[in-house]
């Protein structure tokens, strides 16, 4: 037996009472924690045009206020692999509910560009800890059977949260008139998320000794911040506002992906991987992240599409885009109980060939709309879609990780969320460079200045091309089962190491 798996037990299934309530407090108090800076991850979508209006910044330069948090979170989540296993919950919660504070007062209070963009990558920060920490908090105290129920949970929190955001937005924006009050309301939510946790956050793992290798943080900032950063300036470019060729840090990017790969894999055999790759020997987990990835490319994709639609097609007003992306959102996030329960009782196989099919039938019902489709219509099949999303999402997440030992909870949390980001930045630079293709082909030049007929051209593209993936999904569907136990044993981990 390694080392590692001595270290976190699995959990029990039959706590005592004063367990059982210690460790609904840490999920729920992680709860609010994961929702309050998740909230704040889509705000800028209606924030940079007031911000490009008040700090005197092109549209370029706002773009950065979207693209070095992502940047910032994809650099820093495959880390936090190494940070559970070495702190213990509660100076892991306080370290990153201290750096969205920060972050959050910095942006608040900024004179300048530059020193709100500190802020946004100090926000960043917290965030790509937060996740992570929760996933691998329930995966140690949740046992196996009640996983669904708890994970429906989380999904509330990572799809109402993002998905109320630009509406937030806009109201806090219209309603008391600067860009600024987010940062104020969110520094006051997040101080008291943090004194909250320094009180009542348990330690509920069990640190252990863990290598650092310099080298392999150096390698996954590389990778991790090469991939995101060039397939944003894919859609960038494709928009004409791209100050580098996107090809390049792309390349840089995957050139350095594969030697941190090497790395890991060479570390592994002693078990000093910053992100340990065993995971992806779990049949369950490498499958359900292929869908997952393709899932996040059609939610991120949609989202980054429908508004522009909105706006260069419909000329509706911008807080429009709240009201067509709010009702999909929020019930993709409020079903998750429901299929947290439905999972736990019939397991994977009445919730991911369902989910699949609905997903591909709400892209396949965007790719009929045009010049006056009525708001209705675009609502009806972005719903449905978000059903579907709705359900893979709980689903996938609690079956990926559960087919893991408990000693790579972390690794596999690290590394979900860390596709989580790549695949977000793909769908947008995907589904924005068909939209440009689309538009050009029709004899336009970029969205916002093309004719409506020339910019719906690209918006039939964009989703055309996803209809048509998110068939191959609902195969993909097939394979995925719900474990039982944890498909890699000691010995196949220690033999995995050997090689």
């Amino acid at each position: 037996m390694t080392e590692a798996a001595v270290h976190v037990p699995a959990a029990p299934t039959t706590p005592d009472p004063a367990i059982a309530s210690r460790n609904r407090v840490a999920i729920v108090l992680l709860l609010a924690a994961v929702f309050v800076v998740f909230l704040n991850e889509t705000v800028m979508s209606v924030a940079v045009p007031p911000i490009m209006k008040d700090l005197h910044i092109t549209p370029s330069a706002g773009q950065w206020l979207t693209t070095a948090f992502a940047l910032t979170t994809a650099i820093v989540v495959p880390i936090t692999g190494w940070l559970l296993q070495r702190l213990n919950t509660r100076p892991v919660f306080i370290t990153a509910m201290s750096l969205f504070s920060l972050g959050s007062l910095i942006a608040a209070v900024s004179p300048t560009f530059g020193v709100l963009l500190l802020g946004r990558v100090v926000q960043a920060s917290g965030t790509a800890i937060m996740l992570p920490l929760l996933m691998t908090t329930v995966l140690q105290l949740v046992p196996m059977f009640d996983r669904g129920r708890i994970m429906g949970r989380i999904s509330i929190v990572m799809s109402v949260a993002p998905a109320i955001g630009p509406a937030v937005s806009g109201l806090v924006i219209d309603g008391l008139g600067s860009w600024r009050y987010l940062f104020w309301i969110s520094f006051p939510l997040a101080v008291v998320m943090l004194v909250i946790g320094i009180v009542r956050i348990p330690n509920v793992s069990e640190p252990r000794k863990a290598h650092l290798d310099v080298l392999s943080i150096v390698l996954s900032a590389l990778a991790f911040g090469g991939v995101v950063y060039g397939l944003s300036s894919l859609g960038a470019s494709a928009e004409g506002s791209s100050v580098i060729a996107p090809w390049i840090p792309t390349v840089v990017g995957v050139v350095f992906l594969v030697l941190f790969v090497l790395r890991q894999i060479a570390l592994q055999r002693t078990d000093r991987a910053l992100l340990d790759l065993r995971t992806f020997r779990a049949k369950t987990f490498s499958i359900s992240i292929v869908l997952f990835v393709v899932m996040t490319i059609a939610l991120f994709g949609a989202v980054i599409v429908l508004p522009l639609y909105v706006q260069n097609v419909l000329k509706m007003e911008a807080w429009t885009i709240g009201v067509v992306l709010l009702p999909g959102g929020l019930i993709m996030g409020l079903i998750g109980p429901f299929v947290g329960r439905i999972y736990d009782r019939f397991g994977t196989r009445p919730l991911l060939v369902p989910g699949t099919v609905l997903v591909s039938l709400g892209l396949w019902g965007l790719t009929l709309l045009n010049q006056e489709t009525p708001v209705w219509f675009i609502l009806l099949p972005h719903v449905i879609m978000s059903i579907g999303l709705g359900i893979l999402f709980t689903c996938l997440f609690t079956v990926s990780t559960s087919a893991l030992p408990p000693h790579l909870y972390s690794h596999g949390s690290a590394t979900l969320t860390t596709l989580q980001q790549v695949a977000a930045a793909a769908g947008t630079a995907a589904f924005i460079a068909l939209l440009a293709a689309g538009t050009a082909a029709a004899g336009g030049t970029d969205a916002e200045n093309a004719a409506p007929a020339q910019v719906m051209v690209g918006v039939h593209w964009a989703f055309m091309v996803g209809a048509i993936v998110s068939i191959g999904s609902i195969v993909v569907a097939f394979f995925v089962h719900k474990p039982t136990a944890p498909e890699l044993t000691d010995a196949e981990l220690e033999a995995a190491q050997q090689h």
